[in-house]
């Protein structure tokens, strides 16, 4: 795209300079010149009354509409093993194809992959595989040029991906080089049924309001999703589809970094994403030392440690622990908020789970609003008593 001002219609007459919100235009000899921060939005042509401002439109990459089919699902995994996210995202992609009446295809990169049939009875019609020890583990360039070369040359009208740290790094290297949209961490998705445009709804201002996003001009439509947001479907055995396997030019790529290795995080005793117990704090801990009550309440459930935002803020704990919408999104069968408030922002990463039991000293607080049952008292004298009862059940 690009901005010229054609100087034989030009009049000077400097309508255009006030109409600009980045004050992007400015005048010489008489004339006016465009600025480097202009980011095309138009104003200034529509206020031009002898169309001497002309902003021309870069030919779309990939257009819709020509012959763009099939929602795919990018699958990740480390170390061979298929992530939850994978299974989550191909159950509501088969959903969506059922929508537009298509096919769902789902694309998983590694090295001796485990379980990939699988992705098969959870909905997928193809799964693209393209195994190769330089894919084992995770290295941007690779992994973005190898997708955006199978989107470029199957052309599917909707791929999803997971929120995770990996599709995070990479996915908007592929909306970028595709030149489409991309709509990151989304807690809703839908299909329009009259265009066939995919309806992207996530949390935005702080997750005070929930905001609808289409992309209309470009495809794919791309979208990110955090974990444990939608469910894992129930997989039919037996069912119908094809694993296609595709060979990796590692030629054809020049990476400019190199995976030296991985550090596991040795404080999460029990992920907090796999847990099916959590037992999260929040500011009414008070210090960083008063975590060791729940943490000891924890170690009796069998359960992972979880915190809200203020106590990472604080450095009180490590920033792994953090649940909700700048953390991680959870879904376990009973999540345990102690001294947690309810601010929308941890709301957002935990309201799926299946029972939640808040702990508060403030009637008013609106974790209550949510939780399946409150205590309303004081975190230090109930959670002992907790600790007490459980280990005296359990002999």
């Amino acid at each position: 795209m690009g901005i010229q001002i054609d100087l034989e219609k030009c009049t000077g007459c400097g309508a255009c300079l006030p109409a600009c919100p980045l004050d992007a235009l400015e005048l010489a000899e008489d004339k006016p010149r465009v600025k480097d921060n202009c980011n095309l939005c138009g104003a200034c042509r529509d206020a031009c009354e002898y169309d001497a401002i002309i902003i021309e439109e870069a030919p779309e990459k990939i257009a819709p509409d020509t012959g763009f089919r099939g929602v795919w699902v990018f699958a990740e995994q480390r170390q061979g093993q298929l992530k939850g996210v994978a299974y989550e995202l191909v159950s509501k992609g088969r959903e969506l194809a059922d929508s537009l009446g298509t096919e769902l295809g789902v694309v998983c990169f590694g090295h001796q992959v485990q379980g990939v049939e699988q992705l098969v009875a959870y909905g997928a019609d193809k799964v693209y595989l393209v195994d190769d020890p330089a894919l084992a583990h995770y290295q941007d360039d690779l992994y973005a040029h190898q997708l955006a070369r199978l989107i470029e040359e199957h052309r599917p009208e909707i791929l999803l991906a997971g929120a995770t740290s990996l599709g995070r790094s990479f996915i908007p290297r592929v909306a970028a080089m595709l030149e489409t949209g991309l709509t990151a961490d989304c807690t809703g998705l839908d299909i329009d049924g009259d265009t066939r445009l995919l309806l992207q709804t996530r949390p935005t201002f702080g997750g005070n309001i929930m905001a609808t996003i289409t992309c209309r001009a470009r495809r794919p439509q791309m979208a990110t999703v955090r974990p444990h947001v939608f469910k894992k479907g129930i997989p039919k055995d037996g069912r119908q589809g094809q694993i296609i396997r595709i060979d990796f030019d590692r030629s054809a790529v020049t990476s400019r970094t190199k995976l030296l290795g991985f550090i596991e995080d040795l404080t999460e005793k029990v992920r907090l994403e796999e847990a099916d117990i959590i037992v999260s704090g929040g500011r009414g801990l008070g210090k960083p030392e008063n975590f060791q009550l729940l943490q000891e309440l924890a170690d009796v459930l069998g359960a992972a440690l979880g915190s809200s935002r203020p106590p990472v803020d604080e450095g009180w704990i490590p920033y792994s622990h953090q649940v909700g919408q700048t953390g991680k999104t959870v879904c376990p069968k009973l999540y345990i908020a102690c001294g947690i408030s309810g601010a929308v922002q941890h709301l957002a990463g935990m309201q799926t789970s299946e029972v939640i039991v808040a702990i508060n000293h403030d009637p008013h607080a609106p974790i209550f609003e949510i939780a399946t049952y409150g205590i309303v008292g004081d975190l230090f004298e109930i959670v002992p008593m907790l600790i007490a009862r459980l280990k005296e059940a359990r002999g």
